[in-house]
């Protein structure tokens, strides 16, 4: 794969500025979207999984670990979003000990239209990139939230084992 000639060469230290400078306004802009949905952003980043699981319905366990929190603390998540009128429970009926969370579609709805004009743009801005590029960012973010995932991880043991 030939480099597009209309993009400049960049460094992994330029590419580094420029992903911290995404992070930054990433958190920003989740903290004002949840703050326009009446949420926090823990609560946020929970529904926002419940919607990408669609109808392949999450467990409470499933969404603790995705967010990396305790069951307590997803069982207070979930009260708040089922309070807010963003999820529903349901047993699961291969095991009735078991509930899945569901996403309320009048909330869908108020996400999709907060979000939508978005990832309109951001599907713009995917579209001046050839499939072989989108196929190296796809690959770059997956394997970077892998690595970052992992690095919290050690960093939780770290303190593990000079509590």
């Amino acid at each position: 794969m030939s480099a597009n000639p209309s993009r400049p060469a960049a460094t992994p230290a330029q590419a580094l500025s420029a992903m911290d400078d995404l992070i930054a306004a990433s958190m920003i802009g989740q903290q004002e979207m949840a703050q326009r949905l009446n949420l926090n952003v823990t609560d946020l980043t929970c529904f926002a999984y419940v919607l990408q699981a669609g109808e392949d319905l999450l467990t409470a366990g499933d969404l603790a670990t995705r967010v990396h929190v305790t069951t307590g603390a997803v069982t207070g998540i979930l009260n708040r979003l089922e309070r807010a009128g963003f999820v529903t429970r349901r047993t699961d009926p291969e095991d009735r000990r078991r509930v899945r969370v569901a996403a309320v579609p009048s909330a869908v709805a108020k996400a999709y239209a907060l979000y939508e004009p978005y990832y309109d743009r951001l599907n713009t801005l995917f579209a001046d990139y050839s499939p072989e590029e989108i196929a190296v960012l796809t690959d770059w973010f997956t394997r970077a939230t892998t690595l970052a995932n992992a690095y919290r991880e050690e960093l939780r043991a770290q303190e593990g084992d000079s509590a």
